[in-house]
């Protein structure tokens, strides 16, 4: 008992000595009957949207569309924005990520019957992009936020009906 005391004692010290946070890894278990797959087109979007999320470089990860194509495989979930650009999420994934000189991790897996993705920068700026169905799965909320650090710099929601 002591020993685990002493253990989570030197945890807890170590992880509030550190200043980068970790990201934690995400359920690979796709919730029964779940399937995000299908086209989509917005319909709607409320949010704030600040200038210094811009400046971050966690948002070169952040990709935007007005039509959303979904294929959820078994392992899986390719997102297709404008018919243009794809992304690639792997169930319970927790890497690194580039895009040109800009790396950071990711994780990505279901909670609470929705798929978020948690992208963290080497200065410490996270995007969370959140995917759930609403209305019987007619609906697609997309929910986008980024901080930096303890300073939320981006809010935005996204609904997009199932064509």
């Amino acid at each position: 008992m002591r020993v685990a005391f002493a253990a989570m004692l030197f945890c807890a010290l170590l992880c509030a000595c550190s200043s980068s946070e970790i990201l934690l890894s995400k359920s690979a278990a796709v919730p029964v009957g779940l399937d995000l797959s299908g086209n989509w087109v917005m319909s709607g979007s409320t949010g704030s949207s600040q200038r210094k999320a811009r400046e971050l470089a966690v948002h070169v990860f952040l990709e935007i569309g007005s039509a959303l194509k979904v294929t959820q495989t078994d392992s899986g979930l390719f997102f297709s924005f404008d018919r243009s650009v794809v992304e690639e999420y792997r169930f319970g994934e927790n890497r690194e990520v580039s895009v040109g000189a800009i790396t950071a991790m990711r994780v990505s897996g279901w909670e609470n019957n929705a798929y978020v993705i948690e992208t963290l920068d080497e200065d410490g700026a996270k995007l969370i992009d959140t995917y759930r169905l609403l209305q019987e799965g007619s609906v697609l909320q997309r929910s986008i936020v980024i901080w930096n650090r303890s300073e939320k710099q981006l809010a935005l929601e996204q609904i997009f009906d199932r064509v």
